[in-house]
């Protein structure tokens, strides 16, 4: 049996119900963050049965700040609820029966899986990837379904151990002047506040100022917007400041190649969006282009019925094309856009045209658009 490095302190702090308590807090932190980083993955890679709105046009930066927030609010919890738990995970021997080593085996999924996740999360979150080998968004993903599962299977078991822990009072054996059980759950609880507020500002402009840790603020960057790909590192500054370049719009009808004066001499609308990342930052713009509905209706596509397949001058890149589904393609919020703040896009917003559209991720927003193929759905 493992023995404990300072038994006193677990006697006295150490207990069924403080792991109870710390459990439910991180299963509903887990949860937020399994759902809302599900949908994030669907709208990246939509199924046939998947439908994500237009409307509202801030939805999606709600969903993916609050995953990113509930993410890093559970680093404290995570600690808290292993140090609470930690001499019963070194338990000698290492099982008893069968069943109890289905149990262990879901225990250390689970604690694998929830590592795995906050590690990976906050190494995407700082866009530094050389540590992990594998593609973040994949491995997040199918990680993320172990973690679920995990859970699912470890709450299940001991449920009768967790309601009964939290129904029944346990003494608080604190001498005075020690750290209480009630004091160590205020100070995880204040820890994961200050991470809180400390990042969150990165979508909630008003918090900015205090958003110590985020790596993204809003208001910061090129025409006061952040960016994470650069036109250099994209390898498009020539191809976007080519004289001749074309913007090729294919539909069923017809194919028209626009320069940007004629792109500028059609109908300009402009309209208030924000950019939302997958990192949870987002920062709020003020666009003006060309409606995306009226480029497919001048190549004889319905906008009520039609998606537009959108691709940029990147030569490669998971993310050089995306397709815009109807809802998105006939809502007049969606644009081509030339303009940013009133001024002519910065290379690193996509000069010389991009794609602004209502609640997507910005890795949907195309930069540098070069083409666009309009299809009928119906």
């Amino acid at each position: 049996m493992v023995r404990d490095a300072d038994p006193g302190l677990s006697r006295t702090l150490r207990s069924p119900r403080l792991t109870g308590l710390l459990g439910v807090a991180l299963a509903v932190a887990f949860t937020t963050c399994f759902v809302t980083g599900l949908i994030s993955h669907l709208i990246q890679r939509p199924p046939d049965w998947f439908w994500w709105p237009s409307r509202p046009v801030g939805l999606y930066r709600v969903t993916q700040g609050l995953h990113v927030a509930t993410g890093l609010a559970s680093v404290p919890l995570l600690g808290a609820k292993l140090w609470s738990v930690y001499p019963r995970l070194f338990a000698w021997p290492p099982a008893r029966d069968l069943a109890h080593a289905i149990e262990r085996a879901a225990v250390a999924a689970l604690v694998a899986a929830a590592l795995f996740q906050l590690i990976s999360g906050i190494l995407n979150i700082a866009r530094w990837y050389a540590p992990m080998p594998f593609f973040f968004t994949a491995g997040h993903y199918w990680s993320a379904w172990l973690a679920i599962g995990a859970l699912i299977t470890h709450v299940g078991v001991k449920l009768p151990i967790i309601r009964q822990a939290l129904t029944r009072a346990t003494p608080d054996l604190a001498q005075p002047g020690a750290l209480t059980r009630r004091g160590l759950l205020g100070t995880v609880g204040a820890a994961a506040g200050v991470i809180t507020l400390a990042t969150i500002g990165q979508t909630v402009a008003p918090l900015a100022p205090v958003a110590v840790l985020a790596p993204r603020r809003p208001g910061t960057g090129p025409q006061r917007l952040p960016v994470n790909r650069t036109a250099a590192g994209a390898g498009v500054r020539d191809a976007a400041f080519d004289p001749g370049y074309r913007l090729t719009v294919t539909g069923p009808a017809r194919t028209v190649s626009l320069d940007l004066a004629e792109l500028a001499a059609l109908p300009q609308h402009t309209v208030v969006l924000p950019i939302a990342c997958v990192e949870g930052w987002s920062s709020t713009g003020t666009w003006s282009g060309v409606r995306l509905r009226d480029l497919v209706a001048l190549v004889g596509a319905d906008p009520e019925n039609a998606e537009a397949y959108v691709e940029s001058l990147e030569a490669r890149g998971r993310y050089r094309a995306t397709t815009v589904p109807p809802p998105h393609l006939r809502d007049p919020y969606t644009l081509i856009a030339l303009r940013l703040g009133g001024e002519v896009l910065h290379p690193d917003h996509g000069y010389p045209a991009r794609l602004i559209a209502p609640n997507r991720p910005g890795v949907l927003q195309t930069k540098w658009v070069a083409r666009i193929t309009a299809r009928i759905t119906a």
